[in-house]
This record gives structure tokens, C-alpha cells and sequence, in this order.
């Protein structure tokens, strides 16, 4: 059984630990938690209708979508975790236009669902907190709530024996095989993937390589409303920096900001929620009632590329070294697919990525100290 260390709990790690062959890897999942991404989100999965031209960043995101069928069946994923409700795009223009892409798209993604123009009492309808206007809604769109998704998936690898560690670590290579270190321990594995965000730079960078990262801060802020049927409602995608996420127990979520200066910093701030709020409230039918009520903060660190693109995969100079990152603001989209497309290579020993992605050696290079 070859010893296997995965870098990083979030999204793609704990997908990836959940669907490794453990008859044939010893697992073992390394993660400080700290600023983790997926912990802090709330995301939509509903990627179908974006205007990016990368065509290939579009194939993972549509891919990812469909994804979830399967992975709310292999891993008996609830309605609390992960709820297709429907998606509804407010736009103060063009929404024939979307409408007209979403039928395009359609063909090669039916899981896009029903495709309708909303009148401004139906938009309202779907969404009670929604101020009465136009929209586009479309049946497949759905929420999935980082922090929930972690905690199951956590529970079922430590009932599948994957050994959970919770510790920054370092790893250097000590003869044919990697030495992960933790404060107090030293652990050997035949493989590593590190799919830790934008530590994977940190990670790399001792070991000689360059890496296309940076970290982002992201904000949302969570409200409690006065209705709690919240969990039913459709998410809101809004025309400007803020979308709405309802939750459960009556919550609405409000995201999210995009800092880059901000970096690792993990406080809370007041203009992360002046913007949010600010953009978001000419959307609200009285945004005054929500806003008035007590609210929390989500706040995590996302890794970007200079292209707005995920990478994954072995590095051309060490097939024992595997490293996924790069998620983006569509991290719970593309990232439990990453961590499935990971587990496959290392199951059946073969894939092809080239539709998804650039060359690795786009993002990570070597350098000579």
C-alpha cells in the first residue's frame, strides 16, 4: 500500500481523500484550516450562463456543475449541504440575451434545467426578499454551503481510515520518497498532492519553483431574516459585486468581496460590509428590515492565477508530486471535480486534462537558486 499525502482539507483535498482507492493508498490529509476558503463560502453552482472566453475554464465549470449528481449520490449529500433551488440573474439589460446563451448552452449542459423570463411579480414571487423586477431564471441552478460540505466529508473519511491531521506543514524529498513535517513529527509518503490554496506557492517555492499565485480575501456577511423558508429560495446573482445565497434556519448570505491587497488578513471589516450591503440593497424590497437584523462574517483566503484559471496535476519533473490550485471565486464549482479527476488518476492511472486547462508549466516553473 503506497503511503499518500494530501496537502490541504478544502474543497478539492477532502473530495479527493473521499475517492481514493484505500485499498491501495495509505491516506493521510494535512490541513491548519487556516483561511481556508472553503470553510468561509457559500457558493452558486451555476456557471452556465458566465461571460468568460476561456473556454476551457468553461468546460471544468460546466463539468463541475454535472459533477454533483453523481456526488450527492456517492457520498449522500443532503438538501442541508447542497440545494438546487434554481438560480435568478438580475441584469438591467440584456436579459433576452442571457436567455438566448442559456439555450445555446443547454445542448451540451441540460443540467442548465428550465429556461424562463420572469415578470416582476414572479421574480418576487421566487424570491420574497427581491424587490419586483424582471429577471432570468433557470431551474438548475443551485447552493452549496463550503462549511457543511466540509464537516460531512471530513466524517466520511475518517470512516473510509483516511488519518486526519490537523498542522501546517513543510515537505522536502528525502531519497525516493517526501517528507511531510509537522512542529513535532516527520511523516513519509510515496506521493504528495498539495491542494492547499495559495500556501501552494509557499509549499513550492523551497523546493525551487515558481508559482502564478496569490491569495485574495473574500467577505460575505450573513443575515438573519424573518421568513424561514429561506432554504427553498433560489440564489440571487445580482448585476453588480454581490450575489444572494440563502441558507438555512431563515439565513440570507450576501457575497462576496474581492481584496486583494487584503491578502491573508482575516478581520472583518466595515467597508466589506458597506460595499456588500451598499450593493445590494437597490435589489431589496425593504432592505432596511434585513439589514437592521444582527448579522455574521464569513472571511477566507482564495488563490488566483494571473489568468483567472485552476491548474492541477503531477509536475513534469516529478510524477510523485501532484499540486491543485487556483480556484478562484469558483472554487466550489470546479474544486470537488478537480478532487474527483485526482482520485481517478491514481485509481485507474490514466486521464486527460487538456480540455480544462493550460499546461502545468504555464503556473509553475523551475528556477535555479
Amino acid at each position: 500500500m503506497q503511503k499518500t499525502a494530501i496537502i490541504g482539507g478544502g474543497v478539492i483535498g477532502i473530495t479527493l481523500a473521499n475517492y481514493l482507492d484505500t485499498t491501495k493508498y495509505d491516506v493521510t490529509l494535512f490541513d491548519d484550516e487556516n483561511g481556508q476558503a472553503t470553510k468561509a463560502s457559500a457558493g452558486i453552482i451555476s456557471p452556465w450562463l458566465s461571460k468568460r472566453r476561456n473556454k476551457r475554464w468553461y468546460r471544468l465549470a460546466r463539468d463541475g456543475a454535472a459533477f454533483f449528481q453523481k456526488l450527492i449520490s456517492d457520498m449522500d449529500i443532503s438538501e442541508k449541504i447542497y440545494a438546487k433551488n434554481g438560480t435568478i440573474l438580475l441584469r438591467t439589460k440584456g436579459l433576452e440575451d442571457l436567455a438566448d446563451l442559456a439555450e445555446q448552452r443547454k445542448k451540451d449542459a441540460p443540467e442548465i434545467g428550465e429556461i424562463n423570463l420572469l415578470s416582476a411579480k414572479q421574480t418576487a414571487d421566487k424570491l420574497p426578499l427581491l424587490a419586483p423586477q424582471e429577471s432570468l431564471y433557470i431551474s438548475g441552478g443551485a447552493r452549496l454551503d463550503g462549511l457543511l460540505y466540509l464537516n460531512h466529508m471530513k466524517k466520511l473519511a475518517e470512516e473510509k481510515q483516511v488519518h486526519l491531521i490537523q498542522e501546517k506543514v513543510t515537505i522536502n524529498k528525502k531519497g525516493e520518497q517526501w517528507q511531510v513535517n509537522t512542529k513535532g513529527q516527520q511523516f513519509l509518503a510515496d506521493y504528495v498532492i498539495l491542494a492547499a490554496g495559495p500556501n501552494c506557492k509557499t509549499l513550492l517555492e523551497p523546493l525551487g519553483y515558481q508559482v502564478d499565485l496569490r491569495p485574495q480575501k473574500g467577505q460575505l456577511i450573513v443575515f438573519k431574516t424573518q421568513q424561514g423558508q429561506s432554504k427553498q429560495w433560489p440564489v440571487a446573482m445580482l448585476d453588480n459585486e454581490a450575489d444572494l445565497i440563502p441558507a438555512n434556519d431563515g439565513q440570507m448570505i450576501i457575497g462576496a468581496t474581492h481584496e486583494d491587497k487584503a491578502q491573508w488578513d482575516l478581520q472583518p471589516t466595515s467597508a466589506a460590509f458597506e460595499k456588500l450591503t451598499n450593493n445590494s440593497k437597490d435589489f431589496l424590497q425593504t432592505p432596511e428590515k434585513l439589514l437592521e437584523n444582527s448579522f455574521t462574517y464569513r472571511v477566507g483566503t482564495r488563490a488566483y492565477t494571473s489568468d483567472f484559471a485552476p491548474f492541477f496535476g503531477s509536475l513534469p519533473d516529478d510524477p510523485t508530486l501532484f499540486v491543485a490550485s487556483g480556484l478562484g471565486s469558483s472554487g466550489l464549482t470546479t474544486g470537488p471535480y478537480i478532487g474527483y479527476l485526482l482520485a481517478e488518476y491514481f485509481n485507474e492511472g490514466s486521464w486527460s486534462t487538456e480540455d480544462y486547462q493550460k499546461t502545468l508549466d504555464t503556473y509553475i516553473k523551475t528556477h535555479s537558486f
